[in-house]
């Protein structure tokens, strides 16, 4: 039997793609509405309706036996687990980074993330890095050193985001094709609903609750967090089967592109020489991670079994 082929290219794929990366790269504008609220209670917020609206979803598409099942294997079931748990340590330490205007750091981040994925390759799986991958990762942590060095602190927001979300697709790996998107967030989240919902009862008894007492823009801000949080994951679902991965991976650089550009010409962050001398060698560095990429891809396509 031939090899499965990628997805081919379709136009409703790229939509899609584009559209999700879109939506990301704009968080940072969504969550500073929310500001008035605080990290903690935006995260909160965020798990709890994340969890409702998915669990909504399940409903309406039936994938009510595919939850059963998935909750039933206990190994799979605390593997999405343990994702939910970091994923929801990324989401904290990217809300309290954009509310305290490390939006930059939060792009770099997202930036460097490949470059963990493919360190996390050779360090869990034992795969063997090609040439150009190593080059890769060593412009990848001179940039980091310059960055540290050059603005006095090292960039724990960046650094922790692309571990976290490193990790969390690591994780996601291991039970690829086995959940669907919707039925995985549900899970995800499920465990950290009640003590999001605990907390956030915590916080209205404590009359420090923000929910109720900013008007209605925030309530449903607040609320709404779960289905923003949801969509883009969906339609990155829904494009992933569309279009091949090689072009996935090109799509990926538009969120922290948005988000870059955010922080410096919206927000105005500080960019000193060192921090763009260090952004300049990531960009090349995720330039011959993105080539090598694509080039053994290409490889890969041209290489078919016999039937």
């Amino acid at each position: 039997m031939p090899d499965q082929q990628e997805p081919q290219l379709d136009s409703r794929g790229l939509l899609l793609a584009f559209a999700a990366y879109l939506l990301w790269g704009a968080f940072p504008f969504y969550f500073k509405l929310l500001s008035a609220a605080g990290p903690f209670e935006i995260i909160g917020h965020r798990v709890l309706w994340t969890f409702v609206f998915c669990l909504l979803g399940v409903l309406v598409w039936r994938e009510w036996g595919h939850l059963r099942e998935v909750v039933a294997d206990r190994r799979l079931f605390w593997t999405l687990a343990g994702a939910g748990a970091l994923v929801t340590v990324n989401w904290s330490i990217y809300v309290w980074g954009v509310l305290n205007d490390h939006i930059v750091d939060a792009a770099l981040g997202y930036f460097i993330n490949p470059l963990v994925t493919v360190t996390l390759a050779v360090v869990v799986l034992k795969e063997r890095l090609r040439t150009a991958q190593k080059v890769a990762l060593g412009v990848g942590t001179v940039a980091v050193l310059v960055i540290a060095l050059g603005y006095g602190q090292v960039p724990w927001v960046a650094l922790s985001l692309a571990a976290t979300f490193g990790v969390y697709g690591l994780l996601k790996k291991q039970v690829s094709g086995r959940v669907s998107p919707l039925v995985g967030l549900t899970v995800e989240t499920a465990l950290l609903a009640p003590a999001a919902l605990v907390f956030l009862g915590w916080l209205q008894l404590a009359g420090t609750s923000n929910y109720l007492s900013h008007g209605p823009g925030l309530t449903i801000g607040l609320t709404l967090a779960g289905v923003i949080t949801a969509i883009p994951l969906l339609l990155f679902a829904a494009a992933s089967s569309r279009i091949p991965l090689s072009m996935m991976g090109l799509i990926q650089y538009l969120t922290p592109v948005i988000q870059f550009s955010i922080g410096v010409w919206v927000n105005h962050e500080v960019m000193p020489t060192p921090r763009w001398i260090g952004f300049g060698l990531v960009w090349v560095a995720l330039v011959v991670l993105t080539v090598d990429s694509l080039r053994a891809a290409r490889g890969r396509e041209l290489v078919v079994e016999p039937d």
